[in-house]
């Protein structure tokens, strides 16, 4: 039976209960009432599918998404996004969760769509919403050990995310690539015969009528620049094993010269890096030229300068994600409340100790270990002080429109309206 809500009135209280209920049977019928009051105003989960499709075939161009991760608080954030983007009239963006990031910040796909689309409601967006799953990846560990085991456990997270409305997802098997092999095509194949059997899966339980928009990955993040042969070799082994007439992913993740949440100095700031920014549109071209492919895709970019994001769109790459940055603009805010940053920070230490490394400072330990507190912190968090967490989610919003601007999506409703189902 379904639940009504009144959106103006309830939508706060329905939220809190879908995160915080004291049962998983409450939880779940929150998250449902959630999906069908925002359903009933216009506010549907949607594939970016189409979108891409036209990029690939040239209908336009100089278009970034950003695809933004939101590790907690993640009903607040999303109301702050919502609200640049109605702003600008920005209709190109994607929240995303990546696997790691569902387990420490305790979300599971359900509550987090359901966080996503209660912002909506709140805010008076209207429109498609893109969710998507962010390197739901293959643990290079886990794989050699048990491969079954390990795909079941990544097909059924794709299942439920699918199930909650996540009909964008990328899946990451670049863990997989053997770059001790001299071959290009060998180096690729476990993570072409990997890709395309998920994609397989995914085509298989999409719902009616929705073309599901999958992404691969060639680079892993933090390892060696990807390269034009790479993808060829990834392309060659992946198209060979989908099934004549079965569409394929519809963009491709590759490595630059980032890292996840940038380079960590000892006194805690971030060091700058050179992207490669030459390969990302060669791969881009390639991309789109060869394979329809909706373009390149670039991982671990929240924490670059802001002068960087300018070339994104120069350089034809389709999506961007960001994160880490985000996450610090929280924990840094002069609005987050010390005494609760003291408590995190203490927790840290102790609860993670075993993480810490030789030589780390402390600043580079508490750096790398915070993202854990969006989970271990979760209800303090939500529960932060109205004054102290309406400024914080201020200075998202600012930040989300400038990310906007610089990816050039403002005034993209009609874009998406064009080409989105």
């Amino acid at each position: 039976m379904s639940t009504k809500i009144n959106p103006e009135k309830s939508i706060d209280a329905t939220i809190e209960q879908a995160v915080f209920g004291a049962d998983a049977h409450v939880r779940q019928e929150q998250c449902r009432a959630i999906r069908e009051t925002a359903a009933g105003l216009g506010i549907l989960p949607a594939s970016i599918q189409g979108l891409y499709e036209a990029t690939g075939k040239g209908l336009y161009d100089g278009v970034t998404v950003p695809a933004i991760n939101i590790r907690g608080i993640t009903y607040h954030v999303a109301r702050a996004v919502f609200r640049a983007a109605m702003k600008h009239n920005v209709g190109a963006f994607i929240f995303e969760i990546a696997r790691s990031e569902i387990d420490y910040t305790a979300q599971t796909p359900q509550e987090y769509a359901a966080s996503v689309l209660a912002g909506a409601v709140k805010e008076g967006y209207r429109g498609p919403v893109f969710i998507q799953g962010d390197h739901y990846q293959v643990r290079r560990a886990m794989f050699r050990q048990d491969p079954e085991g390990e795909l079941n456990d990544i097909k059924k997270l794709i299942k439920d995310s699918v199930e909650a409305g996540f009909w964008n997802i990328d899946i990451d098997a670049s863990t997989l690539v053997n770059i001790d092999s001299p071959d290009l095509r060998e180096q690729q194949t476990n993570n072409s015969r990997v890709t395309a059997e998920l994609t397989r899966f995914i085509r298989g339980i999409q719902p009616d009528g929705v073309t599901v928009s999958i992404g691969g990955e060639i680079g892993e993040i933090g390892k060696g620049n990807s390269t034009v042969g790479d993808l060829e070799a990834f392309m060659e082994v992946y198209l060979g094993r989908l099934d004549k007439g079965t569409k394929g992913i519809s963009k491709i993740s590759v490595q630059t010269g980032t890292t996840h949440g940038g380079v960590v100095l000892p006194d805690g700031s971030i060091a700058q890096v050179s992207i490669d920014f030459e390969t990302l549109k060669e791969l881009s071209a390639m991309a789109r030229k060869r394979y329809g492919l909706g373009g390149a895709v670039q991982h671990g970019a929240s924490t670059l300068p802001d002068d960087a994001f300018d070339m994104f769109t120069k350089v034809k790459t389709v999506e961007v994600h960001l994160a880490t940055g985000f996450q610090n603009i929280i924990f840094d805010s002069a609005y987050f409340p010390r005494e609760t940053l003291t408590a995190i920070n203490k927790h840290l230490g102790i609860r993670y100790a075993g993480e810490r490394k030789q030589g780390e400072t402390e600043e580079q330990f508490v750096y790398k270990t915070r993202k854990r507190a969006f989970g271990d912190y979760k209800k303090e968090l939500w529960h932060l002080p109205e004054k102290n967490l309406r400024r914080i989610m201020q200075e998202l919003e600012d930040r989300f429109s400038l990310i906007f601007h610089k990816l050039n999506v403002v005034n993209s409703v009609s874009l998406v309206r064009k080409y989105v189902k």
